[in-house]
C-alpha cells in the first residue's frame, strides 16, 4: 500500500510559479512510477507528467512541455512538480498517482492522492 498526499497548490497570477509536492508513505516508494494529472472545472482528468521510480526518465503532456518539470527525491519519499509560466488554463485540481510503470493512462496507476487546487488568475 502507498498513501499519497499532495501539497503546494494555491492562487497565483499568470506567469507565476508554484511547486507541488507529493509525499508518499511506504518503504518501497522508489519502485513506483509517479504520474501527475489534473482536472479543470468542467473538464475530464488529463495527464500532465510522469516519472519513473529511479527518476531517470520523465514524460510530459504537450501542453506543459517546457513549462513544468517533474522530479523526485526517493530519500524523502517525495515527488515534485514545478509549474512555471503558469496560464489561466492551468487552473485545476492536481493529483499525483503511483503505479508500476510511467505511463500516460490514468488506469495505469493504482494509488492516488486527494489533490491540490491550483488557480491561475489572468
Amino acid at each position: 500500500q502507498v498513501q499519497l498526499v499532495e501539497s503546494g497548490g494555491g492562487l497565483v497570477q499568470a506567469g507565476g510559479s508554484l511547486r507541488l509536492s507529493c509525499a508518499a508513505s511506504g518503504r518501497t516508494f522508489s519502485s513506483y512510477a509517479v504520474g501527475w494529472f489534473r482536472q479543470g472545472p468542467g473538464k475530464e482528468r488529463e495527464f500532465v507528467a510522469t516519472i519513473t521510480g529511479s527518476g531517470f526518465s520523465t514524460y510530459y503532456a504537450h501542453s506543459v512541455q517546457g513549462r513544468f518539470t517533474v522530479s523526485r527525491d526517493n530519500a524523502k519519499n517525495t515527488v515534485y512538480l514545478q509549474l512555471n509560466s503558469l496560464k489561466p488554463e492551468d487552473t485545476a485540481v492536481y493529483y499525483c498517482a503511483a503505479g508500476g510503470r510511467a505511463v500516460v493512462p490514468s488506469s495505469g496507476y493504482d494509488y492516488w492522492g486527494q489533490g491540490t487546487q491550483v488557480t491561475v488568475s489572468s
